[in-house]
């Protein structure tokens, strides 16, 4: 028998939006919108008959706003939640927020030409829904649904080959992060519980272009080590976290006994860019046993491979368990890999970090 559908309920006040939405979602026959609203009161009426899978839920609407909608959704009837907003500086603080109410992931619109906008993101939004399908939402468990296969480019569409030079000695470790679906939440529990002189942390977390820089300065307000969007050039070190900036590609290189982050365009890379592929292969070739890698809740595979490199290059390797994970699609592909070394909850991790960093 086929698995079920994926149900939508598609709410924004902009008419355009909803019929583009589900254009692009139906396109996918595991998906369905099974309503579409155009502001909360609506939604609620809709919710009243049929309960979705998923909300694509915009931020500004006439009567409710979007955060307030998705507080009370949360507390009655608690359903994944994909913000579909346009960002402004401003506006990328309110999609904290909404991540922080409960909301799982986040869609960008343009303010103009948003149509085009998701026409052309259409692969990425549907990943996005299916995702969030298979999120657990204050114990709720959503329906799941099948992926399209899709082809994939692997890390080296962005690390040029190694060039078999040995590496220079050091003491030094650093902390590579991987995080998708239900990251920024599950990041921000690990980093509040790091003491201030905690070794040097590289993250890649899926967010869009513009976002990143939002969520580093909410997380440097929140915990005792400094963190900031990583820029090119930028020296990993204790005490610091770097966020691997939303658009761009971000390795781990070496100078003598000094690591340093390279950002830089390149191809999309398992469908991301960032990659966490991308940054676990660049440790594995410059860092080696000098590396802890650690993948965390997330859709896909992104981040196996390279994780897997690092483990055969000597780097300890902890992935998040199945019970804390919003979404158990990485971890699970990198334990299937062979690439971990540890399997513990969100709560351990921050302990088995410092642990494997201070061998």
């Amino acid at each position: 028998m086929p698995s079920a559908k994926t149900r939508v309920l598609i709410v924004d006040d902009s008419a355009s939006v909803r019929q583009t939405m589900k254009a692009i979602l139906e396109e996918d026959p595991t998906l369905e919108v099974i309503a579409t609203a155009a502001d909360p009161f609506a939604a609620a009426r809709c919710i009243q008959e049929e309960v979705p899978d998923v909300i694509t839920l915009d931020v500004e609407m006439p009567r409710m706003d979007g955060i307030t909608f998705l507080r009370k959704l949360m507390s009655q009837c608690p359903v994944p939640v994909v913000m579909c907003s346009s960002l402004t500086e401003e506006g990328s603080d309110t999609l904290m927020q909404a991540l922080e109410a409960g909301a799982v992931d986040v869609i960008l619109k343009p303010r103009v030409g948003v149509a085009d906008h998701l026409q052309e993101a259409r692969v990425a939004i549907r990943d996005v829904i299916k995702g969030a399908a298979r999120a657990r939402v204050h114990g709720r468990k959503a329906s799941p649904a099948s992926l399209e296969p899709q082809k994939k480019l692997t890390a080296d569409a962005v690390l040029p080959p190694p060039d078999g030079r040995p590496m220079s000695r050091t003491t030094e470790m650093v902390v590579c992060i991987g995080a998708s679906t239900g990251g920024t939440e599950a990041l921000r529990e690990v980093l509040q519980a790091l003491p201030a002189n905690a070794p040097g942390i590289v993250v890649v977390q899926h967010m869009p272009e513009n976002f990143t820089r939002a969520f580093a300065k909410r997380l440097d307000s929140l915990c005792e080590v400094s963190v900031k969007e990583a820029e090119d050039g930028d020296t990993v070190m204790r005490g610091h976290v770097l966020i691997a900036p939303g658009g761009r590609h971000t390795l781990l290189e070496r100078q003598g006994a000094r690591y340093l982050v390279s950002v830089r365009n390149g191809p999309l890379v398992s469908r991301h860019r960032p990659s966490v592929d991308v940054l676990f292969r660049s440790a594995a070739r410059v860092a080696g046993s000098n590396a802890v890698g650690v993948i965390m809740t997330g859709m896909g595979d992104d981040g196996a491979r390279g994780m897997l490199e690092m483990k055969q290059a000597g780097a300890r390797t902890i992935a998040q368990d199945e019970a804390t994970s919003i979404v158990f699609g990485m971890p699970k592909e990198a334990i299937a890999h062979g690439a971990v070394d540890r399997i513990v909850a969100l709560s351990a991790i921050p302990r088995e970090m410092l642990h494997a960093s201070a061998r």
